[in-house]
This record gives structure tokens, C-alpha cells and sequence, in this order.
């Protein structure tokens, strides 16, 4: 069952709210002793996460099924990026992983038990269902929260933001369990900051700009490329070309980023990013780049940064493509600092998933 998305949340009577969680979608099944996670798509999950087939089987009922979501949960709050990296090749890798950063799974609506297929009944029912079988459920197997209040929805979608939840989900109470339909409602945030824009890539037919490579300053005066904003109209490319011609007279050696296009491939080799660096998502793309005097901000809005390996904001980058809304000439690009990025995780989590707040 899938969700559209809206920008304001249902008033009316007849919904129930729960947070929406950035993970991994997951369907359970347990049989006795027998345990398979699978995604939606039925991709096989459970060899990922061996953590989780020993708390699923000692805290499920004997035959069931559940819809929910698989997380790491940090200091810092929900870890996608620590996620992602639980899909290895490697046994060796995968195991040493569960131990050092072990998964959970968050279960939010109950499709089959014992002998019963409950994807018929109305929400409202699958859900008191669930909260009976789930009862007595202990970590790393939680019930995720929910409510029929649209005030507490809201005052979720708010306190949430900073430990990288997607925003709220919206359930019809009298919905039956529609298989691989929109009929849920998702409420994401839409997150906006400040960045310098200090180069750009063109688009690939060669007839105007495909990407804003947008920077942040750390705390040391250094600018960090965070990502880029695309997906411009032919008109636009046209246009924001033209705007950024006056400030391409620059020489790479006096660019902030210029050591890195000479360092390219030790810094590909050590993991680092750039702007035309390669990647295991960019192989074989023309990721060729244009640098300009970095005296530009423009405003984008993003979903979710993606943390440095000690789980700090500064330092990091946006996890996916941000979107351009408009060009700020009275910000001073000195002045678009990780700063106004810097989110905290809600004491709500913490309860949850009783963590320790990062440093």
C-alpha cells in the first residue's frame, strides 16, 4: 500500500496519523521457527539484517505477517546512509555491520495471523489487531506510534524534522489493505537553505546549464560541495546560463574547490566527494564541471543531509538532488554556514529507540 503526497495534512474525522519513517519498507513473515524479510517488491532482505531474525522470531506471534520499516537509529537520529550500507555482497561485512550498527524494525499494520488474511479489514481494525499481537514486543521490534489526532500529527511533523523522519502518513481508519495502490496521504517536510553556487555542469545536449553545484562554509572558513540543484526547463537552462556568465572568470588554481579537480582520483579512491568526482552511482556519466567565482547564493529546498561518518551535520552533503527556488543577492555567500542545517533529534526518539544523543 502506497501514499500520494499533499503539502497540508487531512482535517476531517476518519484518519489515523503516524510518523512517516526513513528506512527501508519491509514486509515480515514469520512461521514458526522460519523468519523471511522481503522489501515490497518481494527483493529478498533477511540475509541484510541476521540481527533482526532472532528478535522477529522471539517476539512475533508464531504465523504472521507485518508492513513496516526497517532503521538505524543513531544518536543523531533515523541513519539512512548507515542503512544503505547493510546491502553488501559480503557476509563478513554484513555481520560485522549488524553488530556495530544494528537495524530495527518499526511494524505499522498487521496483514495475516495465524490463519486469518486481515487485508480485507478496515484499517482501524488491522490496527487494533496489531497493537494486541504487538503487545509485549521488546527491541529491536517496536510498534510505531499512532494517533487520531490531527493537532498531535502536526505537532509530530514538527518536533520529528530534525532526526530525518519524511514528515507524517495520513490512513483512512475504513481502509481495506489496497496492494500497491495510493490511497494513503504523505505530509513531507520541505526543508530550504542558503548555498553558494560555485560552479555548474551543462546539460547533456550541450544548449544550457544541467546543474548548480551549491556549496556550505564550515566552521574553519572552508566551503564544502553539498550537492546540486537540476531538473531545470529548457528556458530556464537557457537563462541561468546567462546569468552565471559574468562570473566564470576565474582560474581553477584560485577556485576553492580547484585542488580538488587536480586530486580527483586519490580522493575517488578515498571515498571523498567533488564535483566531478566519480562515484558507484555516476559510472560512465560526463560529470565534467565549470567553475565560477563563488559570489552567488541561491535558495533550494532538500529533503535530507546526509551526515559524515561521525554523524556531524557540518561536513556533510544533501542526500538527494535539491531543488532551485531563487537567487538571494542580499545573502553573503560567507554567511551560508552548515549552521542552518544543524537539527536536533526530538526527545520522543530517544524514548522510542532509547538512544544516547550524539555529542
Amino acid at each position: 500500500m502506497l501514499a500520494k503526497l499533499t503539502r497540508d495534512l487531512p482535517t476531517g474525522p476518519g484518519f489515523l496519523f503516524e510518523p512517516k519513517w526513513d528506512g527501508f519498507r519491509a514486509i515480515v513473515f514469520r512461521d514458526g521457527d522460519d523468519v523471511e524479510i522481503t522489501s515490497r517488491n518481494t527483493k529478498p532482505l533477511t540475509r541484510y539484517f541476521p540481527e533482526l531474525v532472532d528478535a522477529l522470531r522471539a517476539n512475533l506471534p508464531d504465523r504472521v505477517v507485518l508492513d513496516g520499516e526497517i532503521v538505524v537509529v543513531t544518536g543523531s537520529g533515523l541513519d539512512f546512509d548507515a542503512l544503505s550500507l547493510r546491502i553488501h555482497p559480503a557476509a563478513s561485512r554484513i555481520e560485522m555491520l549488524a553488530r556495530e550498527v544494528p537495524a530495527s524494525f518499526v511494524a505499522f499494520d498487521l496483514l495475516a495471523l495465524d490463519d486469518r488474511d486481515l487485508r480485507e479489514l478496515p484499517f482501524q481494525a488491522r490496527r487494533a489487531a496489531l497493537e494486541t499481537a504487538l503487545a509485549h514486543v521488546e527491541p529491536p521490534v517496536h510498534l510505531t506510534p499512532a494517533s487520531p489526532s490531527v493537532e498531535t500529527a502536526r505537532d509530530w511533523f514538527s518536533r520529528f524534522e530534525g532526526a530525518g523522519f519524511d514528515g507524517v502518513i495520513a490512513k483512512p481508519v475504513d481502509l481495506a489493505y489496497a496492494e500497491d495502490k495510493r490511497v494513503l496521504i504523505k505530509v513531507k517536510h520541505e526543508r530550504t537553505a542558503d548555498c553558494v553556487v560555485a560552479g555548474f555542469r551543462m546539460h547533456k545536449d550541450g544548449k544550457g546549464l544541467g546543474s548548480l553545484l551549491l556549496g556550505l562554509y564550515d566552521e574553519d572558513g572552508a566551503l564544502h560541495h553539498v550537492g546540486v540543484a537540476s531538473s531545470f526547463t529548457a528556458t530556464a537552462r537557457k537563462e541561468l546560463l546567462d546569468f552565471l556568465e559574468p562570473y566564470r572568470d576565474v582560474e581553477l588554481s584560485e577556485h576553492p574547490w580547484g585542488d580538488w579537480a587536480r586530486a580527483s582520483e586519490e580522493a575517488a579512491e578515498a571515498g571523498s566527494r567533488m564535483p566531478g568526482g566519480q562515484s558507484r552511482w555516476s559510472a560512465g556519466k560526463d560529470l565534467s564541471w565549470e567553475p565560477i567565482r563563488p559570489e552567488v547564493v541561491a535558495e533550494v529546498a532538500y529533503e535530507h543531509v546526509q551526515r559524515t561518518d561521525e554523524g556531524h551535520v557540518s561536513g556533510g552533503r544533501f542526500r538527494h538532488t535539491a531543488r532551485f527556488q531563487r537567487w538571494r543577492p542580499d545573502r553573503d555567500p560567507q554567511s551560508c554556514t552548515y549552521e542552518q542545517l544543524d537539527e536536533a533529534p526530538p526527545a520522543e526518539l530517544q524514548a522510542i529507540f532509547a538512544v544516547t544523543p550524539a555529542p
